[in-house]
């Protein structure tokens, strides 16, 4: 493993790892206007929410690291204190990215990235039409961190209203769907991520129940020589072990059974046989089943 001191190494080095591993990074699309109604638009992979009550978003408009100067985001933010954060998807990445560019003061990246504004309820910047979601923020405060190239300054807001599209919402009409969504985030160097398809998986939030933890898995389980350290978690975030009569009952499942005649004569063969059967269980999210496959073994 190669270590890096940031104290040690040029600042756009540094830059660049961090961001390569800090990844993927969600995107605050901001657009604002300064004093004279002049609209910015840019996007910002420094982003993230950080609160509900109230419902706070903070993202960084760092100074440029080659040059050191600061973004007219940041210049119209601490004019106004007012900010859309609009949150965009894979539909429109490209002309998120082309509103990127770094156009001269008082530009207006809507025309250029062929976008449409749309009005505000409460503040003056308008909002991406095309954008599934979006924040109108107050900006509670503005912290610099820093003078120099790279440094952030972290614009702290608070959304007074959040704007999100019926099409993206799931069959409940409560919760917005991932798919719909269709989200898209920031990796390193020019790769962005898709949040589609095979990305997507579900886990069971341990603040459901209070899983009994790796430490308490029988020790066969806990070496496995099959199953990962996320096979291992998913088993540890389960409360209590299938019942004696639960486990004898699976041994009538035909897959259990075909495994058994087979590999009887080697008892190693079948442990490491029961092991692939479990983890195939637990991708397949039957995380009670593989849990009576592996202590079968020791009936």
């Amino acid at each position: 493993m190669k270590t890096f001191n940031p104290k040690d190494i040029p600042t756009g080095e540094f830059h660049s790892l961090m961001l390569g591993a800090i990844a993927p990074r969600p995107i605050a699309f901001a657009s604002t206007v300064d004093n004279e109604g002049n609209v910015n638009l840019s996007p910002f992979s420094f982003f993230n929410c950080f609160g509900s009550n109230p419902p706070v978003l903070i993202f960084s408009p760092a100074r440029r690291v080659r040059d050191n100067t600061g973004k007219h985001t940041l210049e119209n933010v601490l004019e106004t204190g007012e900010v859309v954060i609009n949150i965009g998807n894979y539909a429109m990445v490209e002309q998120m990215s082309l509103a990127s560019t770094e156009y001269d003061k008082g530009v207006n990246e809507f025309i250029k990235a062929g976008l449409t504004p749309a009005p505000s309820t409460l503040i003056k910047p308008p909002r991406v039409a095309e954008a599934p979601a979006a924040f109108e923020c107050k900006v509670l405060e503005v912290k610099p961190i820093g003078d120099k190239g790279g440094a952030a300054n972290l614009v702290i807001c608070e959304a007074l209203l959040l704007h999100v599209k019926d099409e993206v919402f799931g069959e409940d009409g409560k919760t917005i769907d991932p798919f719909k969504l269709d989200a898209v985030a920031r990796l390193g160097g020019d790769w962005y991520l898709r949040a589609q398809g095979d990305c997507l998986f579900e886990l069971p939030k341990p603040l459901r129940n209070k899983g009994m933890g790796i430490d308490q898995l029988p020790n066969h389980i806990k070496t496995s020589s099959v199953l990962t350290g996320n096979h291992l978690a998913r088993l540890g975030n389960t409360e209590s072990f299938p019942t004696t009569d639960e486990i004898s009952a699976f041994a009538s499942e035909p897959m259990y059974r075909y495994l058994m005649q087979t590999h009887q004569q080697n008892p190693a063969e079948l442990a490491r046989q029961i092991h692939l059967l479990a983890k195939k269980l637990l991708e397949e999210g039957r995380v009670t089943d593989a849990w009576k496959a592996l202590l079968s073994l020791q009936n």
